[in-house]
């Protein structure tokens, strides 16, 4: 989110001074893009990966404080709640191989962060949701101790003056109250930047939006959240919840959720974006940076633009406009919808099959949003996130380009000709591309998501386990899978003997 945070309370004149700001950082954002050559440079990838911490038995350990102070690489961060820890990677040329630097770094990483958990009687795991929370876990005491969640938990709270309240069906429906936004904690991801040159900001973020519901249906890894059977990607029904400020006037009246898909497709880009994240969304952290953005424009200078950049961090929509002053200042789609786990060359093909078809789909993507409604585009996001690869999503395939409902899996078939094709136009070496869009081909042909092996997984189990200790002997297994690396396709369901 950029700014230090460095209270929890804030009174209504910080709020309105804040709010100004907002409106002159807009103004200096449209500006810079009118300035010539602002934003216009090479392609680049980078990725930020959330993570579970847990104790020998399995148990979120609250320990991210500890932990990230023994790991002491700065790459490493504190997330929402005090058994979540965050690792921020370098960001990479799209052209060549960034994925095997990706993976590279991961494992380097990873491998730090073991060692300082194993010091603490901790480990970790690459998960959606971590099928061992319990209610308790998730209470007000997991929050993380800084002053910026605490900030932020009192921000939400200040919008919405009742409980949280999570409904979510499946085959066990959960209904759940919470009286802080500790919830979130319970939803770790694997999310990409892309950079990306402003003139063409609109078209990347609209076929972005269009490419994530056939992504996500090949990629869901969390089926299960407090011993409940829900969606493939339960996280995308959870988070929305979890951090939901309306109220029920609020609700009732339609306003849009702070996690939302979006509102509709683009027509001019990232400054469309980021004015509706101002103008739907109060603010919850009203801290000021110490920069005027419109007296650091005047001297020809790149403003940071910090109060606009931390209200976006607080609007979590599953595709987000990011603008960073790094580099002379550039703008960046944030792709969020994508879980962690199960193993790293999982996440790093799912990542490459939604990037390849981002950019397969960016130079058409007029003739696409013509097409396809962004109901569709909506419909087929949370139709992926409920029902994986047993979901029908809509696509232009018809006469024509017609749209009409395909079974997940055979889009997918059919989509991953066009995403090698968008990687390999952006000069992604052919072996990686290769190696990765043949992760998502065996997995959408055999039908084994993460989600689906940890349900597959836990019917095995259960029946002489009994759920509680059947979820805890199947992430037993999953960290034994993910320890060896090889992709979720080729795990084997345990015996349930």
């Amino acid at each position: 989110m950029g700014l230090a945070i460095d209270r929890e309370q804030f009174d209504p004149v910080d709020y309105r001074r804040f709010e100004e700001r907002l409106d002159e950082c807009l103004l200096a954002m449209g500006r810079l893009l009118e300035r010539p050559g602002f934003g216009i440079g090479p392609t680049t990838l980078g990725a930020e990966l959330e993570l579970f911490l847990v104790d020998s038995q399995g148990r979120a350990l609250p320990l991210n404080q500890v932990v990230r102070a023994e790991a002491a690489d700065p790459r490493v961060v504190l997330e929402i709640d005090r058994f979540n820890l965050e690792l921020n990677l370098t960001p990479a040329p799209l052209q060549g191989r960034p994925f095997a630097a990706f993976a590279s770094e991961l494992d380097q990483a990873l491998s730090i962060v073991r060692r300082a958990a194993a010091w603490h009687g901790g480990r970790i795991v690459m998960v959606g949701i971590l099928p061992t929370l319990r209610v308790e876990d998730l209470e007000l005491a997991a929050i993380s101790d800084a002053v910026r969640y605490r900030a932020l938990n009192n921000g939400i709270r200040r919008l919405r003056q009742e409980p949280f309240q999570v409904r979510i069906d499946g085959a066990d429906p959960l209904e759940l109250a919470a009286d802080d936004v500790g919830l979130e904690g319970a939803n770790t991801s694997f999310q990409i930047h892309l950079r990306v040159d402003p003139d063409r900001f609109a078209a990347h973020f609209n076929a972005a939006q269009l490419a994530t519901g056939p992504v996500l249906a090949v990629a869901g890894n969390s089926p299960t959240f407090l011993g409940h059977r829900l969606w493939e990607e339960t996280r995308v029904a959870l988070f929305k919840q979890a951090v939901d400020d309306r109220d029920t006037v609020g609700r009732s009246s339609r306003r849009v959720s702070r996690v939302a898909f979006g509102t509709g497709w683009t027509r001019t880009g990232a400054l469309e974006l980021l004015e509706e994240s101002v103008r739907l969304h109060e603010p919850v952290l009203p801290v000021l940076g110490p920069e005027h953005p419109l007296d650091r424009l005047h001297e020809n200078g790149v403003p940071g633009l910090d109060e606009l950049r931390l209200h976006q961090g607080t609007v979590w929509r599953w595709n987000r406009a990011i603008y960073d002053p790094a580099g002379g200042g550039h703008l960046r789609v944030e792709m969020r919808a994508l879980p962690a786990g199960p193993t790293v060359v999982d996440m790093l093909a799912n990542a490459a099959f939604l990037v390849g078809l981002t950019l397969a789909l960016a130079p058409d993507a007029d003739a696409f949003i013509r097409r396809v409604a962004f109901q569709q585009a909506h419909h087929n996001f949370y139709r992926a996130g409920q029902l994986g690869l047993g979901a029908e999503l809509a696509w232009p395939l018809g006469p024509g380009g017609q749209v009409r409902a395909v079974p997940a899996a055979e889009l997918i078939h059919r989509l991953l000709p066009v995403a090698r094709q968008g990687l390999e136009d952006a000069g992604v070496a052919t072996q990686e591309v290769d190696r990765l869009l043949a992760v998502i081909e065996a997995r959408a042909a055999c039908g084994q998501t993460g989600a689906v092996w940890q349900r597959r997984t836990l019917a095995a189990l259960e029946p002489r386990l009994g759920r509680e200790r059947g979820l805890a002997a199947m992430l037993e297994h999953y960290l034994e899978h993910q320890r060896t690396g090889d992709p979720v396709h080729t795990w084997l369901v345990p015996s349930g003997r």
